[in-house]
């Protein structure tokens, strides 16, 4: 699966960043990770990173809020680095309680687009994207239209009552999406189509994307929401009952003909008290090279942030047509309204 992008190993450190003049600053070759990336795949991420600088990885793997939790608790004695979470509505949140800190790399701002980082500052940015999902529309082939679920509106529209399934509506998952939709409704129909979103559920909000994905092809449901990986997951397993699955459903890219899909990001950032910050800085760099970026491609199923760069995942082509439009909106805007977007999901009774 990796072939082609190992063989960009030995351009990593010619073509995008200069391992040896951050070497020279940094006077220990450690890196401290608390990650949230929990992907099995990534390892070969870490192991070649190691490899070719010589830089040891310590890493601390946890969820996003434990992760988020022990940083508060630790405090100024945290041994943190470099923090990885998997969803913009987290690493807005950990910014906005002051655990990171600005970094600046002209190499980032180059490569990886704006509506994929923080606001910037004087100091820098304090978060950036490296791959990205969107989040999509899964809908039943036999019983459900796929124009009645071509938006995001429509999942509100009563002539989809008692068919709606999702997760919580307070996971981040959902609250990213939300908050980016009330960037396009604003406040007072944002609360209407939540509330309409309730009142076609088909039954409580639980589980996790995959769970959706299996209650929509066994009847449960009509429709759900979902992350593409863990669809691009489905189509790429050679488990049967995985196959039959993806046989009953379809997938739709919301908003085609007006805003575009909702894409969200995993990303990184420099901890608060990173006592070995250039080393932080020089694996996010990594990141964003071609091994790594093609790295999260095949073997994770997400869409790399990095400009120019192209992808052979055949899943992810299948699933979008080749191509389709993302929003535009800026993902640190958005995030903005997650404090709103709870408060009307508590209002209208969202769980």
């Amino acid at each position: 699966m990796f072939k082609r992008s190992l063989l960009a190993i030995a351009l990593v450190s010619s073509t995008l960043f200069s391992i040896q003049n951050v070497q020279a600053q940094s006077t220990e070759k450690v890196l401290n990770i608390y990650s949230a990336r929990h992907y099995s795949t990534d390892e070969t991420l870490y192991s070649t990173f190691t490899k070719t600088t010589g830089i040891k990885i310590n890493r601390v793997d946890s969820d996003d809020s434990g992760i988020l939790n022990r940083l508060k608790a630790e405090g100024a004695a945290s041994p943190a680095d470099l923090i990885l979470l998997v969803d913009a509505a987290r690493l807005a949140s950990a910014d906005a309680q002051g655990l990171f800190q600005p970094f600046k790399s002209k190499l980032l701002d180059d490569s990886i687009p704006a509506n994929w980082r923080s606001a910037p500052t004087a100091d820098g940015v304090t978060w950036t994207g490296f791959s990205t999902r969107a989040r999509v529309v899964v809908y039943d082939k036999v019983k459900v239209k796929k124009e009645d679920v071509d938006t995001y509106e429509e999942l509100a529209d009563a002539k989809n009552k008692g068919k709606v399934c999702t997760r919580s509506g307070s996971h981040p998952y959902n609250m990213s999406l939300f908050s980016s939709v009330m960037e396009h409704l604003g406040e007072a129909k944002t609360e209407v189509f939540l509330k309409g979103m309730v009142d076609n559920m088909a039954r409580a909000p639980k589980g996790g994307d995959t769970d959706q994905i299996k209650a929509v092809a066994s009847g449960e449901c009509g429709i759900a929401v979902s992350n593409t990986y863990y669809i691009a997951r489905l189509m790429r397993s050679t488990n049967p009952e995985d196959k039959a699955i993806m046989e009953k459903v379809g997938v739709v890219f919301p908003n085609q003909a007006s805003w575009g899909t909702h894409m969200n990001i995993a990303g990184g950032a420099v901890a608060k008290y990173a006592k070995n910050r250039d080393n932080a800085v020089l694996f996010m760099e990594y990141l964003a090279s071609p091994f790594a970026q093609d790295h999260f491609a095949n073997g994770n199923n997400e869409w790399p942030t990095v400009k120019g760069v192209k992808i052979d995942n055949a899943a992810l082509k299948a699933m979008s047509g080749g191509d389709f439009k993302s929003e535009t909106v800026p993902l640190a805007t958005a995030s903005k309204n997650l404090v709103k977007v709870q408060q009307m999901l508590d209002r209208v009774g969202y769980k």
